[in-house]
């Protein structure tokens, strides 16, 4: 959990007294409140391992949270004063800080990254309309070399399953890696993303669309990322488990999307230097094979 630094406010805090001893505490965290005590003098990084201990089955560790005391003098919560101090009995919560809403959907290449997951070989047969989004797949790679967005791949268990397939080149990708785990969220991806500054929304396509991208998916909204699916490279052995996934993960707030929409958000403007190419790659569409049509 990344916690915001306690920041300047009215109200609480104080010098802690000479004497030892604990004081109460109501440590307030979603829905719940637990009364516990923290040592008399304690500041803001004790609190936060008090939270961790009372919550921390359901705290989400790569979000980011604010301290708030509630200030009798105002009647409501506060950000934690600067040097705030328990010295008397008080009642603190952990916020967990929210996305603005107008920013969902902006996507902009400086803080986007693609997740092509699992576009393996031994795939090709069962998956339905498998040929057509590897020609999306592919085009949104060329579009993502072309606008120097950074690539992460999966494959599922190459080993028995195959690498990806030829016809997706991943010449420039940052990694490449196998998995046995459903979601794409590994510790080598986490490691990766944490090395791009400002990344913000993952656009994501590959199989299946209700196991390997629905549980990626889950785990990156959970991290507050956005995520983008993109539906016309997206697909199941199954039409139905396809449909209810994309339908279960849009009420989640998850952005289903096309390729095209993807391609020329990012690029925004007809002036921008690669509209062009952008364009081309466009126009090679895949061929009308009613994927969209089960959305």
């Amino acid at each position: 959990m990344a916690a915001a630094e306690p920041g300047a406010a009215p109200g609480g805090g104080g010098c802690a007294p000479a004497g030892g001893g604990s004081v109460p505490v109501l440590f307030c965290f979603s829905v719940f409140a637990r009364p516990s005590s923290v040592p008399h003098g304690a500041g803001y990084e004790l609190l936060i391992q008090k939270f961790l201990s009372l919550y921390g089955d359901q705290i989400d560790m790569h979000r980011k949270f604010v301290v708030q005391l509630f200030a009798e003098e105002w009647s409501q919560y506060i950000d934690l004063p600067k040097g705030f101090l328990v010295n008397e009995r008080c009642k603190v919560r952990l916020v967990p800080l929210q996305i603005q809403i107008t920013t969902l959907g902006n996507l902009t290449p400086a803080s986007t990254v693609f997740f092509c997951c699992d576009m393996q070989e031994r795939f090709r047969p069962a998956i339905k309309y498998f040929g057509d989004i590897i020609s999306v797949g592919q085009r949104l790679l060329q579009g993502a070399r072309l606008l120097g967005i950074p690539v992460i791949v999966t494959e599922q268990y190459p080993k028995g399953l195959g690498s990806t397939v030829q016809e997706i080149d991943l010449t420039g990708a940052k990694l490449v890696l196998p998995k046995t785990k459903f979601s794409m969220v590994l510790p080598e991806v986490e490691a990766a993303l944490a090395e791009i500054p400002g990344v913000r929304s993952i656009v994501l396509f590959g199989v299946e669309t209700h196991v390997c991208i629905q549980q990626t998916a889950l785990e990156l909204i959970g991290r507050g990322l956005e995520v983008h699916i993109v539906a016309d490279a997206t697909s199941s052995r199954s039409m139905m488990d396809r449909m209810f996934a994309l339908e279960r993960l849009a009420r989640t707030g998850i952005i289903v999307t096309t390729s095209e929409a993807i391609l020329l958000q990012l690029v925004a403007d007809k002036e921008h230097p690669k509209f062009k190419e952008i364009q081309n790659l466009i126009k090679a569409s895949a061929p009308e094979s009613g994927l969209l049509s089960k959305v």
